[in-house]
């Protein structure tokens, strides 16, 4: 198994993230700085691989989490961030976010500690569908709703089209199966409007549905099952 693999499996990092981490040598295996080309026996009691100098734990019960995120929490995991998501995760397991959410943004973040799927989740040639409820500071027209569909031009960046159903004068919903940074909110100020609440309601076959705010449950069975089918694992 290859090393940014087997750290994925391990609930250290997504793969890419891991990816990262043994580019920035923060990884050593059997007393060497780590390689990207180094690979491990999964099945080894003590691959001897130290992060930061300290051991990783082995590989965890893969464990699949919905947490329905308020307005201030950041999802990077930054110990030193106060805000940061990484003080509302339990211990154990393990977990991370499988994709982001900003953090003046609420709603559906899937946390798990299976790299494999997150690498699919958040890797941008999948085009994996995410809904949102969006409401902005004004009402908006049909040519508004028209244009957010057909795809709207910012910076250098032209978004795809997409699903938009205007929800009332100044609520829509919109389909994403694109991972831009801070997209709809772009694409709104973009047409002259500005965003002033968004929810994510859900990935793919992961739903908020009636999930409290700051709450979270693990998947169904069912749901992981229909989940790991369509990403093809």
């Amino acid at each position: 198994m290859r090393l940014e693999q087997y750290l994925a499996h391990c609930g250290v990092s997504s793969r890419r993230r891991a990816q990262r981490l043994i580019a920035a040598g923060r990884v050593t295996f059997n007393g060497q700085l780590a390689s990207p080309l180094d690979r491990v026996n999964a099945n080894a009691i003590n691959p001897n691989i130290l992060l930061d100098g300290a051991p990783i734990a082995p590989i965890e019960t893969k464990q699949y989490w919905l947490y329905h995120k308020p307005v201030g929490i950041d999802c990077r995991l930054l110990p030193d961030l106060p805000s940061s998501l990484i003080h509302i995760l339990p211990a154990a397991p393990r977990l991370y976010p499988a994709g982001r959410l900003d953090k003046d943004s609420r709603g559906l973040l899937l946390l798990t500690n299976d790299g494999e799927l997150t690498h699919k989740l958040m890797h941008p040639d999948y085009g994996h569908q995410k809904v949102y409820l969006v409401t902005v500071d004004r009402d908006f027209s049909a040519e508004f709703i028209e244009k957010m569909a057909n795809g709207v031009s910012y910076k250098d960046v032209t978004t795809k089209p997409c699903d938009v159903e205007a929800v009332s004068s100044n609520q829509f919903k919109i389909t994403l199966t694109q991972g831009l940074n801070r997209q709809i909110r772009r694409m709104a100020k973009a047409l002259g409007y500005s965003v002033i609440d968004l929810v994510r309601l859900s990935m793919m076959n992961c739903e908020l549905l009636d999930l409290p705010e700051k709450q979270m449950r693990p998947l169904e069975a069912a749901e992981i099952s229909l989940l790991r089918h369509q990403l093809k694992l």
